[in-house]
């Protein structure tokens, strides 16, 4: 009897069946990383091979996970799949910055089971979320946790809004301290009257301070008055009431604002024509149209009114001055901040504490963290203290953040990433395909051959 054998050929002929050749393999694997289905099926027929959407995806999920190594230095922080619903956990080697796996959920046992799982991990660098510092404790209590100096930063941020919103008065009083002379226009200099919406939050902040003062409480007075109880919670944690009326009944911000001091000296000079004073606005640099001009100047013409006074500085903005280092001010903002600062002692001292946390977080000085935390307490800042508070429950993770050259950059790049592929799938990717996509496209070089081999077991 004669028997027959075959002698599998080599050079990528290694597939008992295939119907496409291994660079039509390779090509579509490729495809399928970086586009995955629609996307990826009309490249592929623009290419001349036609491949439908679906095999693209079982291909994807068919190949292996990227080959790695438990990292030295761990990279944790969460992305959301459904914003405000649904949250999952990225890891990545930092040292590398290769992603290493996606979790579903952003608890603390979840990543304390995948640290068990993975072992070796001597440095964790993590957000402030109490749930990851709880994982990585259980998870691998001998290793070092580092705190993110950014989220450290942009908390001292937060602490910094809520002080600057607490003084918001200072800022209107800076504005209108300098004694300048009146407008011509304003021929009896008195000052506006009270709005009917100024004052009655006047009159309902100084009852419910009057109730508070004998003894009522916040259910009680709402009761009494027929308010809601957020309304009197407003009211009660507000010291005077001109922190109710900050940035209440404004004007919207208009490409004029920066114009309106030269047509209130023009008008005050007899120059009333709207046409003349575009021209002249025109040749200053004002790309705005004739009708924002005739609509400022209207009032005028009905009734003798005084010059605009400059809008003082938003919160917001004053809060990035203080964020800021002093010489990337420009002469302008330097000069607003600097009487802003002469005005309120309370935003001064903000301000140097501010500074001081900059100089140990740029300078890697985390040993210096603790004078900063009793210096900050000697000054009437609850907002600042809460935060030094903050820092002190987690206190470790905070020191070694401000002290060592890791951080969770790379891990932010990578949510970055995620968000990409995420966006471009519409959302629609569950969390298998999404973490398929991901490993994969941080590793696409090394996996073609075993994707052109599941391309072809796919098929239909």
């Amino acid at each position: 009897m004669r028997a027959s054998y075959v002698r599998r050929a080599g050079h990528g002929a290694d597939v008992r069946y295939g119907r496409r050749t291994p660079a039509s393999r390779r090509l579509l694997a490729v495809i399928a990383i970086a586009l995955a289905g629609r996307a990826g099926a009309r490249l592929a027929a623009a290419l001349q091979t036609r491949v439908s959407r679906a095999t693209l995806l079982r291909a994807i999920m068919a190949m292996p996970d990227p080959l790695w190594a438990v990292p030295k230095v761990l990279g944790v922080d969460d992305f959301a799949t459904r914003r405000g619903h649904h949250y999952g956990t990225v890891l990545i080697d930092c040292e590398t910055r290769q992603p290493l796996d996606l979790l579903p959920g952003r608890d603390a046992s979840t990543l304390a089971s995948w640290l068990r799982e993975h072992p070796g991990a001597e440095i964790i660098c993590r957000d402030r979320a109490g749930s990851y510092a709880d994982g990585a404790r259980t998870g691998a209590p001998n290793a070092v946790q580092v705190a993110d100096r950014f989220h450290l930063w942009q908390n001292l941020g937060t602490a910094a809004e809520a002080t600057v919103r607490l003084h918001s008065n200072c800022l209107k009083t800076a504005v209108t301290s300098p004694d300048s002379p009146a407008s011509e226009g304003d021929s009896t200099g008195a000052t506006k009257a009270m709005s009917p919406i100024e004052a009655r939050i006047r009159e309902r902040h100084a009852t419910i301070h009057a109730l508070l003062a004998r003894g009522h409480g916040i259910r009680e007075i709402a009761r009494e008055l027929h308010m809601g109880g957020n309304t009197v919670r407003r009211n009660a944690r507000a010291a005077a009431p001109e922190q109710l009326l900050s940035g209440r009944h404004q004007p919207r911000p208009s490409q004029l604002d920066p114009y309106k001091a030269h047509l209130d000296k023009r008008w005050a000079e007899g120059h009333t024509n709207a046409i003349q004073l575009h021209t002249e606005l025109q040749a200053r640099g004002y790309r705005g149209s004739y009708q924002i001009i005739s609509g400022y100047l209207r009032p005028r013409r009905r009734r003798r009114i005084r010059a605009v006074q400059p809008a003082p500085p938003g919160i917001r903005r004053v809060t990035g001055w203080t964020m800021r280092h002093p010489e990337r001010l420009s002469d302008e903002e330097r000069e607003q901040f600097a009487a802003i600062l002469a005005h309120c002692p309370e935003l001064k001292a903000l301000h140097t504490h501010v500074r001081g946390f900059a100089e140990i977080l740029q300078t890697r000085s985390g040993q210096h963290l603790k004078d900063w935390i009793t210096t900050t307490r000697t000054a009437d800042l609850p907002r600042l203290h809460a935060f030094a508070t903050g820092l002190e429950k987690d206190w470790e993770a905070v020191v070694q953040g401000l002290s060592t050259r890791w951080n969770s950059g790379p891990v932010e790049g990578r949510v970055n990433h995620i968000k990409m592929i995420k966006r471009q799938m519409c959302g629609r990717a569950k969390l298998p395909l999404l973490r398929k996509r991901v490993l994969l496209t941080a590793a696409q070089g090394g996996h073609r051959h075993q994707a052109g081999v599941a391309l072809d077991r796919t098929a239909s």
